[in-house]
């Protein structure tokens, strides 16, 4: 492993994991309704997803898989539905008699959504089987190829990590949390849009 070839597959790994989704939408969903502590599990369990694949594509498997219509159907179809669902929750969601917050999300179901939300994600194994196709050769040493994708791991787990520090912040976490109902509704319209895009792609078979 070149430090010219590593510092690479950290940049593409950065920008793949700052650009918006429905990833960043569950972990500012759940920093904001959950706390910081709701937030980090969120971002540590989705970087677990995201390391799976990584590992995976360095593998192969992630080729297997891609190359497999039935499995890839089966993975685009199960994120649009996973979408679909924390979407309609999202919308659901009704404040309280009493006008107290919303009630907060567990730290278990913080750990399953930041997981599954990355592991129903076929796009991030296409991400790493271009990105990783590109640095990964006959003569790549195993340790370096498990290093590139504990690399992948850390970025992703680090970002999620800074932005649920950033939005529990307390300064502005009170004036948030005030309007937590209308956050949850936004964020559930979002996950909805998402799906919904992903949805004629499936179809047509894109």
């Amino acid at each position: 492993m070149t430090l010219a070839t590593w510092l690479t597959v950290v940049t593409i790994c950065i920008l793949g994991a700052m650009s918006p989704g429905p990833s960043l939408a569950l972990v500012l969903k759940q920093t904001l309704t959950g706390g910081r502590r709701n937030g980090v599990i969120t971002a540590l369990s989705h970087g677990i997803g995201v390391g799976i694949y990584a590992f995976l594509s360095i593998l192969g498997l992630a080729a297997i898989i891609t190359a497999s219509p039935t499995a890839f159907l089966i993975l685009q179809w199960g994120g649009a539905l996973y979408l679909a669902w924390l979407g309609v929750k999202g919308l659901m969601a009704k404040r309280q008699e009493s006008e107290e917050l919303p009630q907060p999300p567990t730290t278990k179901s913080a750990a399953r959504d930041g997981f599954l939300i990355a592991f129903f994600n076929p796009k991030i194994a296409m991400f790493f089987l271009a990105l990783f196709s590109q640095v990964v050769g006959t003569d790549t040493s195993l340790t370096a190829k498990f290093g590139y994708a504990a690399t992948a791991l850390a970025i992703d787990t680090s970002w999620y990590l800074i932005v649920a520090w950033l939005f529990s912040n307390p300064k502005w976490l009170t004036l948030l949390r005030q309007k937590a109902i209308w956050f949850e509704r936004i964020f559930g319209a979002i996950l909805i849009g998402l799906a919904g895009r992903v949805v004629p792609g499936i179809l047509n078979g894109k």
